[in-house]
């Protein structure tokens, strides 16, 4: 029951990767692929003919969909990106989406044929290349963790700046900012129900045995990335919005760190170190120094609207460490994209287009000449404390669906067998 298979090195025959992934506005970890499975030599006389051809159908068509996405998930694909994200990434959301509510009857009521498939997936943040589980549980974790993916790269594709046709410089559009924000959330929400609903289902040894890309601190760090991001869009409307006071986007920025500490906090201890799982690591180290260069500003300047010569030094002083941070948050990026595989970043646009002309002009205007006197370590220890706030975003409540209605033909055809068989 608690079998597993995991094939410990990369040997280049199944996990492709690679090399460079173009623009990176949202981190997408490489694709799991599943690979096939023989359900009717699994099932045997346990399950009708028809059910077992319907689940073959719905998998492959995963397989085949998944194999051929995998090599350009990551890539920027300008020319095939709708206004709403891939065509081809829709399709596959799709195909998962039409599989899961079949795939649940295997666990319907503790059912005994959640045991009998072995489900085999590829791995792109672990060490091992492929982990397979005699468990209908680990093949709907998986589902819920591709669809998760699938939605951050549409999120991706959507942030991705255009060149307008007015011919000024490339920029993401309101509309596709906002459509974003929906995007995001629906990603947590699959993370959040295969935290809450689907690990809990797995046996401790299953759970221990998990490849790390399935691990539940990559899982709750991936929905923290989303919330986080998704707030870093709030914030660029609210910057471009002229009702939006100093005292929201402060908030927003306050908000944004910790997601991004929370998300840190979740992976500080995985073992990423390899290929994505690297990239991975480095993308949250970014996004929170970078968030923090934000909410240090927004607390500055709030700081700088006291009277007080003590409110204008902690102003100084709140200033100073986003300047800090926003330097700091530069060369984490470097580091981020020179990491394998590599990747650049969009023209700058949004919060930190606007932050990154911001902070040092605002910054210089307010430190007095003997600024340069400031080392790295007294400025972080004489900046002020950022506010607490609650964390007012959270995931999408999706629910797992209901279990295909063909599970009950399944159990009325079943019974009239068993009982056709006894009168014989």
């Amino acid at each position: 029951m608690g079998c597993f298979v995991s094939t410990p090195q990369d040997t280049g025959g199944n996990r492709r990767r690679p090399g460079n992934i173009g623009d990176v506005s949202v981190f997408v970890p490489g694709l799991r692929i599943p690979k096939p499975v023989d359900f009717s030599l699994a099932f045997g006389d346990n399950l009708s003919k028809t059910l077992v051809e319907r689940l073959s159908a719905l998998r492959t068509r995963i397989v085949v969909m998944a194999g051929q996405e995998a090599p350009t998930i990551t890539r920027t694909r300008r020319k095939t990106a709708t206004q709403h994200g891939g065509s081809t990434l829709g399709d596959l959301l799709q195909a998962l989406e039409d599989y899961l509510p079949v795939l649940l009857g295997l666990v319907k009521d503790g059912s005994p044929l959640q045991h009998k498939v072995q489900f085999i997936w590829v791995n792109q943040e672990d060490d091992a290349e492929e982990t397979a589980m005699f468990s209908a549980w680990y093949e709907v974790l998986s589902i819920l963790h591709l669809m998760a993916t699938l939605s951050l790269s549409q999120a991706n594709l959507l942030l991705l700046p255009r060149t307008s046709l007015d011919g000024y410089s490339p920029k993401v559009s309101e509309e596709s900012r906002r459509s974003s924000v929906d995007v995001f959330l629906k990603a947590a929400g699959y993370l959040d129900c295969a935290v809450r609903n689907v690990l809990p289902q797995l046996p401790a040894e299953q759970r221990r045995n998990l490849p790390v890309d399935l691990a539940e601190g990559v899982l709750r760090a991936l929905c923290l990335q989303a919330l986080g991001q998704a707030v870093d869009i709030q914030l660029g409307l609210a910057i471009d919005s002229t009702k939006a006071t100093l005292a929201v986007k402060r908030r927003l920025a306050c908000e944004m760190v910790k997601y991004w500490q929370q998300a840190q906090d979740n992976i500080m201890n995985l073992p990423l170190s390899n290929g994505w799982g690297e990239k991975h690591r480095l993308f949250v180290k970014w996004k929170y120094i970078e968030a923090k260069a934000s909410a240090y500003y927004y607390h500055g300047l709030i700081l700088d609207e006291g009277n007080t010569e003590k409110s204008h030094g902690m102003a100084v002083a709140a200033l100073q460490a986003a300047d800090e941070y926003l330097k700091e948050s530069k060369k984490a990026c470097e580091g981020f994209n020179a990491a394998i595989p590599l990747s650049r970043n969009p023209p700058l646009w949004g919060t930190m287009k606007y932050l990154a002309e911001k902070i040092p002009k605002d910054t210089s205007s307010k430190v007095r000449i003997n600024r340069d006197l400031y080392s790295y370590e007294k400025i972080m220890e004489t900046a002020p404390t950022l506010p607490d706030f609650a964390l007012a975003l959270k995931p999408d409540e999706y629910q797992l669906p209901h279990v295909d209605a063909s599970w009950d033909e399944e159990t009325t055809g079943r019974g009239q067998f068993n009982a056709n068989k006894l009168k014989g």
